[in-house]
């Protein structure tokens, strides 16, 4: 009697821009997976079209993925090789994708995630600022808690990295100018890895104004300079005196 062994779930990085961003492995692993998930089908098929992919296609977004990981789990541990994808950049990363890779995980399930594409790391990389050490926090939350939120950001003395709407870019900016100072510096990478790919460097101040004249469009990364030591320190505890 045949025992059938484990599959495995491979998270697949897509271009965030540029087709020719696709790495040979990624086009590889997507050719030969039995099942290829997509937060996105219309999106994702371009993409196999492009590489010539014709591989089983079904949709795993945040509005379902709850009901489908335990679905897809027993199917790799049936055997079947299972490749998640998002829209652009890595899955996991303010997209769907951590449940799955947890579950499988939890399992016992092989994980592989392929390095490739992501929009934070370029937009960090040319911003000029500092990028040994970072903080990513994605999206902040839009009501509930993003006050608190940027307050305990004000001392963080790393590089911060944001991803924002375009619609909410100078609101957002401005709340930075507020709670970080108008005068930290910034850097707005737009459309990264695309034909309008555009980065626009300096206070935070300037920044916000610059794209109250010119409206912003596309996907936006905002990187953020960390805090000066000095101030993490004068607004932490304070050394009682004897």
């Amino acid at each position: 009697m045949a025992i059938m062994s484990t599959g495995k779930l491979f998270i697949v990085p897509t271009p965030v821009g540029n087709l020719e961003d696709m790495s040979l492995r990624a086009i590889r692993v997507l050719k030969e997976a039995d099942l290829i998930l997509a937060e996105d089908t219309r999106t994702t098929s371009v993409l196999l079209k492009h590489y010539d992919i014709h591989r089983p296609l079904q949709s795993h977004h945040k509005y379902n993925e709850h009901q489908k990981v335990e679905l897809v789990k027993e199917r790799i541990l049936g055997g079947m090789n299972v490749a998640l994808v998002s829209d652009a950049g890595t899955p996991g990363i303010s997209d769907p994708g951590f449940l799955l890779a947890r579950t499988c995980a939890e399992e016992g399930i092989e994980v592989q995630t392929l390095p490739g594409a992501t929009a934070c790391i370029p937009a960090l990389v040319s911003s000029g600022l500092p990028c040994d050490r970072f903080a990513f926090e994605g999206f902040l939350p839009q009501k509930k808690g993003r006050q608190t939120h940027l307050q305990a950001l004000s001392t963080e003395t790393r590089t911060m990295v944001f991803y924002e709407s375009p619609y909410r870019l100078v609101k957002t900016l401005d709340q930075f100018a507020q709670y970080f100072g108008p005068e930290r510096r910034c850097s707005v990478a737009r459309e990264i890895s695309k034909l309008h790919e555009e980065h626009m460097r300096g206070t935070l101040e300037d920044v916000a104004n610059w794209f109250r004249e010119h409206e912003p469009k596309g996907e936006i990364v905002i990187v953020v300079a960390g805090a000066p030591p000095e101030k993490k320190q004068r607004n932490g505890p304070r050394e009682e005196k004897e």
